[in-house]
Formats: C-alpha cells, structure tokens, sequence
C-alpha cells in the first residue's frame, strides 16, 4: 500500500483533515462520482451516521463495504 494522502473538509462548520491510503480515496471518489455527489457530500453523510467511532476509521470501513458489494 501506498502512503497516506491528507484531504480537508468541512463538517459541521468546522475544517478537518483526514489522512487515508490512496487506495481508499480510490474507492471513495468513485462512489462519490457514481452516486453523483462530490467527495465532500460523501464523507458529510459518513460522517452523519458515524457514532463515536473515529472519521478515517469510518471511511476505510465504507470504503471496505464499497468493495464487497463488487465481489
């Protein structure tokens, strides 16, 4: 796996950065392009439905159920 790649946003009204392996924005960004939203909409409604558990956990974890729905 590649390094870790760092991307902002804006959740709730605050700025937050996220660092992730390539390999999960791959998937992220072309789920976000598939459902015809923009990464930032993808990662707000994560976020939203989240709980207590951490955002880059989160991600990899939708990023994960992303991919076992192609197997």
């Amino acid at each position: 796996m590649a390094g870790l790649k760092k991307r902002s946003f804006s959740l709730s009204g605050h700025r937050t950065s996220v660092a992730l392996e390539e390999e999960f924005w791959a998937v992220l960004d072309g789920e976000a392009r598939k459902t015809g939203r923009s990464l930032a909409a993808l990662v707000q409604g994560i976020d939203a439905t989240r709980g207590t558990r951490p955002l880059a956990s989160a991600l990899r974890l939708h990023a994960l159920a992303v991919i076992r729905t192609h197997i």
